[in-house]
C-alpha cells in the first residue's frame, strides 16, 4: 500500500511552487514587522527622532540582507524546480524542510539584530543559511541520482547550480569565520556577499563561475 501511495504523491510541482511562494512571501513581510518607528516620548524632537533613528539603523542593514537572503535562495530554489521534469513524494519532503529554514530566518535576523555584537548570533544567522544551502544541495543530489532533470536541462546547466551552491557556501562560511576577530566585519562581509549574488556584476572570468 505504502508503495502504490508513493508512487504518485508529491508529483505536483506547480503546488511546491506556490507554497514555496507562499512561504517566502510570509518570512519576507515577518522581516519588515520588527521594523518599529521609535518611541519618542510626550515631547518628539528633531533631535530626538535622529538619534532614535541612529541608534535602530542596525536593524535596517540586517532586514535588508536578510531581504536579499531570501530573495537569492528563492531564485536559487525556483531555478531547480523549473529544471525538474516532474517531483515524487521524496523530493516534496526535501523542499518542505527546505522550507522550514526560509521560515526560521526572521527569528535568526531579529537574533543578530539585536545582538548583533556577540559571537553566537551571528553564527546561528549563518547555520540558517548553510542549513538552506546544505537542503538545496541534497535537492540537486537526489534529482540527479533519480534522474529527474527535465531533458532540456544540460548537464552543464546542473552543474553550474551545483557549483553555485558549492561556492556560495564556502563563502558565506568565510564571511561567517570573520566573526571570531570582529562579528560588525563578518557581517559587513557576509552583506556584501550577499549584494553581489543578489546584483551579479560581471568582473571577470572567476566571477563568471559563480
Amino acid at each position: 500500500m505504502s508503495a502504490t501511495y508513493n508512487r504518485f504523491a508529491g508529483k505536483n510541482l506547480d503546488r511546491l511552487t506556490a507554497l514555496s511562494d507562499g512561504v517566502f512571501a510570509f518570512a519576507m513581510t515577518l522581516l519588515v514587522l520588527d521594523l518599529r518607528p521609535p518611541d519618542l516620548g510626550v515631547v518628539p524632537t528633531e533631535t530626538g527622532l535622529l538619534g532614535a533613528l541612529h541608534a535602530i539603523l542596525p536593524n535596517f542593514g540586517t532586514y535588508l540582507m536578510s531581504f536579499m537572503t531570501l530573495g537569492i535562495f528563492w531564485i536559487g530554489q525556483q531555478t531547480q524546480l523549473n529544471s525538474f521534469e516532474r517531483s515524487d513524494r521524496n523530493l516534496s519532503w526535501i523542499h518542505i524542510m527546505f522550507l522550514l529554514g526560509v521560515a526560521t530566518l526572521p527569528f535568526s535576523t531579529a537574533l543578530l539584530a539585536k545582538y548583533s555584537m556577540l559571537r553566537t548570533a551571528l553564527l546561528i544567522y549563518w547555520l540558517n543559511i548553510l542549513y538552506l544551502g546544505v537542503v538545496l544541495f541534497i535537492s540537486w543530489h537526489y534529482v540527479s541520482a533519480k534522474n529527474l532533470w527535465r531533458p532540456d536541462c544540460s548537464v552543464e546547466m546542473r552543474n553550474a547550480q551545483r557549483r553555485r551552491i558549492v561556492v556560495a557556501q564556502a563563502l558565506y562560511a568565510a564571511g561567517a569565520a570573520l566573526c571570531f576577530w570582529n562579528t560588525y566585519i563578518s557581517i559587513a562581509a557576509i552583506f556584501l556577499l550577499q549584494a553581489y549574488y543578489a546584483i551579479a556584476p560581471r568582473l571577470g572570468r572567476w566571477t563568471e563561475k559563480l
